[in-house]
C-alpha cells in the first residue's frame, strides 16, 4: 500500500476526532474523541517508519498508547466524579465543579 492511503486515513481520522472534541457535550464521547485523534497519530507515526524502514516510528507509537492509557484513566476518573455531583457528564456543567 502507498503511504498516501496511510496519510489520507490519519487525515480523516483525525477530523472526525477534532470534530467530536469541539461538537460533543459528553465526556465520554470527548474522551473517544481524544482517543481516535491519538490513534490517527499513531498510524501516520507507524506509516513514517515503515516508509524509512526505521522502527523508530512504532516505538514512539507505543509511547503515544502509554500516554493515551494515562489519559484514559484520569479521564474517566473525572468524569466519574463530575457524575457523582452532579448526575449528569455534560461537560457545560464542569465549570459549576470549582472549588
Amino acid at each position: 500500500m502507498l503511504l498516501n492511503q496511510f496519510l489520507l486515513l490519519g487525515a480523516v481520522l483525525f477530523c472526525i476526532g477534532v470534530y467530536g472534541v469541539l461538537a460533543r457535550r459528553n465526556g465520554v464521547l470527548v474522551l473517544m474523541s481524544v482517543e481516535i485523534i491519538l490513534n490517527s497519530v499513531n498510524i501516520n507515526l507507524v506509516a513514517f517508519g515503515a516508509l524509512n524502514d526505521d522502527v523508530g516510528g512504532a516505538v514512539f507509537a507505543l509511547f503515544v498508547i502509554a500516554v493515551a492509557a494515562a489519559e484514559v484513566g484520569i479521564g474517566l476518573a473525572i468524569v466519574l466524579l463530575m457524575y457523582r455531583n452532579r448526575r449528569s457528564i455534560d461537560l457545560s456543567e464542569a465549570d459549576m465543579l470549582k472549588g
